[in-house]
């Protein structure tokens, strides 16, 4: 993988980020740039960097060291206020593009990475991949399994799209995960950038979308990572997970679902009968999640009904854009 970048956004997680960093560090392969997006503006994470930066130096060293550039691989970026991991990931890769990162692993904060993640993953490169999404260890230990199946015309991830691999080695996919996603400038510069707009929630999964309009992103059976947040969530029959959620989260899950009703319409994917279906289960699943996870009864099922209301309003927007396309 020539020129890769570590895209990562952090918000309030010093200690989780700390983890990553050092995961970072017993890597098998040097990144070319590891780009961090602060969306607090934390002086506590922009000394932890600064520390991690002459970590990095003392192991990998600079890059072009022969030039008078002599530019250190770790680049620290503040945001003048939190614009999600939307906002994050969009500003990350667009200081990664102009550096000319040619590859891009995009993560959030609450991730560690195995040493052997980018060797691993460099292996699928190799073989012409564009679009790769690794295998995850959950902070327990377990396998995470992840919908990497997404039903269009409903807007909802397949539940049981099966979990083997295949004669191929790996599984062609329709959507994409910011915990770990690596994707090719290539693939970056035809789609744009990840939507700001979306603030948290299914920007992800919009955004392996549009990549699966220009290749066929894949997910390998190879571990690259693993989570480090634990999360309260139920087991369902021992294999899924509902993992428990906020109330903001709950609102911008119904709200995005406008956004993805227009880039569904930009592509000529949009089903209103379909989709309206998908909504209506994507609300009996957070309300199921509710019960059975959160119990914030009240509050949470306000959060619902406003990120609904707020969809309708995206629906009809006139004024809205898909995100262009970047020049190269």
């Amino acid at each position: 993988m020539d020129k890769l970048a570590i895209v990562i956004v952090t918000y309030r997680r010093q200690k989780l980020l700390r983890k990553l960093f050092d995961s970072i560090l017993t890597s098998t392969r040097a990144p070319w740039r590891i780009v961090i997006t602060d969306n607090e503006n934390s002086d506590e994470t922009r000394a932890i960097v600064q520390h991690f930066s002459q970590q990095v130096d003392d192991k990998w060293g600079v890059t072009d060291p022969d030039t008078a550039a002599r530019t250190h691989r770790v680049v620290y970026q503040k945001m003048e206020r939190n614009e999600g991991g939307s906002g994050g990931f969009a500003a990350g890769v667009a200081t990664a593009y102009r550096l000319g990162a040619q590859w891009f692993w995009i993560m959030d904060d609450d991730v560690a990475i195995l040493s052997k993640g980018i060797e691993r993953l460099d292996k699928w490169v190799k073989r012409g991949h564009q679009v790769i999404q690794g295998q995850r260890i959950n902070y327990d230990g377990t396998p995470f399994y992840w919908q990497y199946h997404f039903i269009v015309p409903l807007g909802i991830p397949d539940p049981i799209a099966p979990s083997g691999f295949g004669p191929a080695g790996y599984k062609v996919m329709n959507t994409a995960c910011f915990e770990g996603g690596l994707f090719s400038r290539k693939v970056i510069s035809q789609i744009g950038l990840p939507d700001r707009r979306f603030f948290i929630y299914w920007d992800d999964t919009m955004y392996g979308y549009l990549a699966s309009k220009v290749t066929n992103p894949i997910i390998v059976p190879d571990f690259v990572m693993r989570r480090t947040r634990e999360i309260n969530h139920w087991d369902i029959a021992g294999v899924r997970k509902l993992n428990s959620t906020s109330d903001m989260n709950r609102y911008y899950i119904m709200r995005n679902r406008g956004f993805m009703a227009r880039y569904f319409m930009a592509h000529g994917d949009y089903r209103p009968l379909c989709f309206g279906f998908g909504t209506f289960l994507t609300l009996c699943k957070e309300i199921i999640r509710i019960i059975m996870v959160d119990h914030s009864y009240s509050t949470g099922l306000r959060a619902l009904i406003r990120g609904w209301w707020a969809s309708r309003r995206i629906l009809h927007d006139p004024n809205w854009k898909p995100m262009p396309p970047l020049a190269d």
